[in-house]
């Protein structure tokens, strides 16, 4: 009785059809039946879990001062030469029209045009070169209809001044106006990513199969992977849709940026490992079907392992407590599942289908097929090589000179590594932001001509529990603190509020540091006046002690994500592998990686493109991905090596031909990955093009260092105790002498 397998099922020549009918039938029940993710995107931008300290502050601000003004726009307005009289009046102007044809959720203009313009004269900054005027807007508007609100404001500031201040570059004469505020930073954002991301899709589709065309030169094959990709995307697109129409999950933009991007890379990587292993057995099966069998045997566990191991390191996300972690688990886990589904189904049944010929103009033959095809056209056919040439060598040269490979990338990670103290991080959103982006040049413009600290105040509220306390002498201390207001009462007369501004920018990392001062001289004093558990009366809010509970909360998340991912993908390794050394250097060499990737990355953007500080969240997105993406081709080159050495083969020839077996697809797979990854470069929020140069650098470092040199010298050196205490160690070499 014949032996069933995987293989056989999903590429008969029967069973293919099936395979692709449900496939088909299934995309067109999802599309019809389930929303699109792109329909359910969250605008949120709360990033804090509801227990941060300052969100507790901002809603006991709200209770106890509330502002019935609503969320403010700030109009912004510069004239490099100084504001004059004609352009306060026309301001004016504009803010009446704005009161008696108030634009979309327009909650309350102030009436500055009611007061001479000599008044409003006094409200510029002190080299009257700007004026910072706000426009309040309802505080439950949706992004769309704050959007709206702003067109329609952009088409007042059109006919009562004129267009040109709205786009003029600053440095040109005249009157400027910049939309920013929460309000106008909060659209900003949304715009961002709605407007890049028909760019993204194009970009990552258009390098990757421009990176197949060079790398395979067969039209047919470059697209082969791409239609698999788009049948993953079309199954895993609405099924995220109806879990995030549940409220089961929430993602945003950059979150489904991200998955394409991945989905792309990752899921080509797949098909190539697959058609690269397909590919081989066609040069000694004459039967496609049995050759995709004997593929399926070969890649199929390797590329369902390295599927598991992607998953499972990326759903650690969901122990982050900071919002764009956590929104990153299950979409990205899903989207690699599935797609590692769709590569051992869909990908063999089209391949089957289409036989040798999807390999055209460089068909796969077998000898016997190749002697055949010689006496009918009576001349000489040109052999195809199994191996590369340069992978060949390459096997020998990483088994005869291991220590001195070993040595030198070890010194060369390590030069890098030697960077990673000097990264500079921001938490900043606007430091994300281009620097030619409206609510950013706003901000920019208020920070260069009014004192730093007043663009962002920071709020203390204190609970004094009836005794008598001013804080404010406390505060002004404060050598970095340059205005104290006075005490503002809250409707519980127990509770005051004081604005505190900083003497510098209080988005900077040393304003973020001095939150913990604050803290530590406001818990003293009210300790000081006999107030019980202090800290529990005592609440810090307002944009700088936001990003200090972003950094405070991230750090947290890298805390306990790093070892939980190092610890399942260890285990994944140790239960496939059986090794307990090929474990722990596998992690190793990746981890090594990742540093290196961090170096490097802060050297290109900080010393190539004048980047101050790359953003926050970079450490650990760039670690997950990494750490589990770059383990995905360890495992496909010790997994060749373990079988080789199954097969007895003596241990420097099975890492030889392993390395040789898997260079050039692991290579090829590594371009594309990396590609992909690069193609965030295009869009505009800095934290994905930090996020893709840092994640590119590190999967070349995987494709071209660790994977084809440091691994397999790692492994000859160790020799047979590098299985250990697997069976394998246990198989000792007859030919050749062990190294240890």
């Amino acid at each position: 009785m014949k032996k069933w397998s995987w293989g056989d099922f999903v590429s008969g020549m029967k069973s293919r059809w099936i395979t692709m009918v449900i496939w088909f039938v299934l995309l067109g029940i999802l599309s019809v039946a389930w929303p699109q993710i792109n329909s359910q995107k969250t605008n949120s931008n709360q990033l804090l879990p509801d227990h941060a300290a300052s969100l507790k502050a901002a809603e006991l601000a709200k209770e106890q001062f509330p502002n019935e003004t609503g969320t403010p726009l700030l109009l912004v307005w510069y004239q490099k030469n100084g504001l004059n009289e004609t352009d306060f009046e026309n301001i004016q102007r504009l803010f009446k029209d704005l009161d008696e044809h108030p634009v979309n959720k327009q909650s309350f203009v102030p009436p500055i045009y009611k007061a001479p313009a000599q008044a409003l004269a006094q409200s510029a900054s002190e080299d009257q070169a700007a004026l910072t005027t706000p426009v309040f807007f309802d505080s439950a508007a949706s992004t769309k209809e704050l959007q709206k609100g702003i067109d329609e404001l952009k088409e007042q500031i059109d006919q009562s001044l004129n267009h040109a201040i709205l786009d003029d570059d600053l440095d040109k004469d005249g009157l400027h106006v910049r939309i920013s505020g929460p309000v106008g930073i909060q659209t900003d954002a949304v715009s961002l990513f709605s407007n890049a991301d028909f760019t993204l899709l194009v970009a990552t589709v258009a390098i990757v199969l421009l990176l197949l065309i060079i790398l395979y030169r067969s039209p047919l094959l470059a697209i082969i992977p791409l239609i698999t990709v788009g049948f993953a995307y079309g199954f895993i697109s609405p099924l995220l849709g109806l879990l995030a129409k549940n409220g089961w999950i929430e993602v945003d933009q950059q979150t489904i940026s991200i998955m394409t991007v991945l989905l792309f890379g990752a899921g080509t990587d797949y098909c190539l490992f697959l058609i690269s292993r397909y590919r081989d057995e066609l040069r000694h099966e004459p039967d496609r079907y049995k050759a995709m069998q004997k593929a399926i045997e070969n890649t199929g566990s390797a590329i369902m392992m390295s599927s598991i191991t992607t998953v499972l390191g990326l759903l650690t996300l969901t122990l982050a407590y900071y919002a764009s972690y956590d929104r990153f688990a299950i979409p990205f886990s899903l989207s690699i599942l599935i797609m590692g589904i769709t590569a051992l189904t869909l990908l063999p049944a089209f391949l089957t289908l289409l036989g040798r010929v999807a390999f055209f103009p460089f068909i796969p033959r077998t000898e016997a097929m190749i002697q055949k095809l010689e006496a009918k056209k009576g001349k000489k056919i040109r052999r195809q090589k199994e191996k590369n040439a340069f992978s060949m060598a390459l096997g020998k040269f990483v088994t005869t000179k291991p220590w001195t490979i070993i040595i030198s990338c070890l010194v060369i990670l390590g030069v890098f590594i030697s960077f990673v103290p000097k990264i500079q991080f921001t938490y900043g959103l606007l430091d994300s932001f281009p620097k030619d982006m409206p609510s950013r040049e706003g901000f920019s413009i208020i920070s260069d001509h009014y004192p730093p600290g007043e663009v962002a105040p920071t709020q203390v509220i204190v609970n004094t529990n009836g005794e008598e306390i001013s804080l404010q002498k406390a505060l002004q201390d404060l050598t970095f603190i340059d205005n104290v207001s006075d005490p503002e009462q809250g409707k519980d007369k127990n509770y005051q509020l004081y604005e505190v501004s900083f003497t510098m920018d209080p988005y900077s990392p040393e304003a973020v540091e001095k939150i913990e001062d604050i803290h530590t001289v406001v818990n003293s004093s009210l300790q000081e006046a006999g107030i019980v558990n202090a800290g529990e009366n005592l609440w810090i809010g307002g944009e700088t002690a936001t990003l200090y509970d972003t950094k405070q909360i991230t750090n947290r998340d890298q805390s306990i994500i790093i070892p939980a991912v190092l610890l399942i993908i260890g285990i994944l390794l140790l239960v496939y592998f059986r090794s307990i050394i090929a474990t722990i250097y596998l992690l190793v060499t990746v981890g090594l990686s990742y540093l290196a990737a961090l170096g490097i990355g802060w050297i290109l953007l900080h010393y190539g493109f004048n980047v101050p500080a790359i953003q926050g969240l970079i450490p650990l997105y760039s670690f997950v991905f990494l750490v589990a993406l770059g383990e995905d081709y360890n495992i496909f080159l010790v997994a060749n090596i373990w079988n080789k050495r199954k097969k007895r083969l003596p241990l420097k020839q099975a890492i030889a031909e392993g390395v040789s077996e898997t260079g050039s697809v692991i290579s090829s797979a590594g371009l594309i990955l990396a590609g992909t990854f690069a193609v965030l470069a295009v869009m505009p929020m800095q934290v994905l093009v930090h996020f893709g140069t840092v994640t590119a650098i590190g999967i070349l470092m995987d494709t071209f260092i660790i994977r084809p040199l440091l691994v397999p010298a790692i492994t000859t050196v160790l020799g047979r105790y590098a299985f250990w205490p697997g069976k394998l160690w246990k198989l000792k070499d007859e030919k050749e002498k062990e190294l240890i």
